[in-house]
């Protein structure tokens, strides 16, 4: 049972370090927050893993407001989700953000547990997608010590989810319609801080579909 004292205490804290932030940036960027409420106008979208050690504005040392973010376990996307679809709609169609960016990082702790025996916890089902793009390169990855298995089959699931939004309507829409619009594939070393492009960026329907029909051969 929680400690209602310690939870206060808690709970108190963020709210004060919150408010040191908050002085801080007043002091260092005076109208900071005004300029925030005027609009939003993100060029990109940044699809990440919920891992906490991977905060996205600090990263690429961008200022909240210039990145769109959607986090889940793995940084996976797949028809049925209809969170990562709408985020992705309402990015591509009311943003019109240019750039989708995947962004896995290596030692991703969703990434190993499907390499781990299935059982029925929820998370089981929800990377089981990763579990069949370990099982199509099994021969390979095997080969591997296992940091590096899991490491490349991040590397792999990123790919993927670079594939997997290529069929998402309202980036194929999007493309139909001439907009300017690429998807990318990044990873992150938490070790060193350092991203690294993956180099499978898609920027048109047709490079979509040549993509996507040599995945199908």
């Amino acid at each position: 049972m929680c400690d209602k004292c310690d939870c206060d205490q808690k709970i108190q804290e963020l709210l004060e370090r919150n408010e040191a932030w908050v002085q801080q940036v007043n002091e260092e960027s005076p109208g900071f927050f005004q300029s925030l409420v005027a609009q939003q106008t993100p060029e990109y979208l940044w699809i990440g893993c919920s891992d906490s050690r991977v905060p996205a504005n600090e990263l690429v040392k961008m200022d909240p407001g210039t990145i769109f973010v959607h986090r889940n376990i793995a940084n996976l996307i797949n028809s049925s989700d209809m969170n990562a679809l709408s985020v992705i709609q309402y990015a591509v169609e009311v943003l019109k953000v240019k750039h989708i960016i995947v962004n896995g990082h290596y030692g991703c702790g969703g990434v190993a547990a499907a390499l781990k025996p299935g059982n029925p916890d929820l998370i089981d089902h929800w990377v089981r997608p990763i579990r069949k793009y370990y099982q199509r390169a099994k021969e390979t990855l095997d080969q591997l010590p296992e940091s590096e298995r899991i490491d490349r089959l991040c590397e792999i699931n990123v790919e993927e989810q670079v594939r997997n939004i290529c069929h998402v309507p309202a980036v194929r829409k999007a493309w139909e319609n001439g907009q300017e619009l690429s998807v990318h594939g990044f990873i992150y070393a938490i070790k060193d801080g350092r991203l690294h492009n993956l180099n499978v960026s898609i920027s048109s329907l047709d490079e979509a579909d040549k993509m996507l029909l040599r995945d199908d051969d």
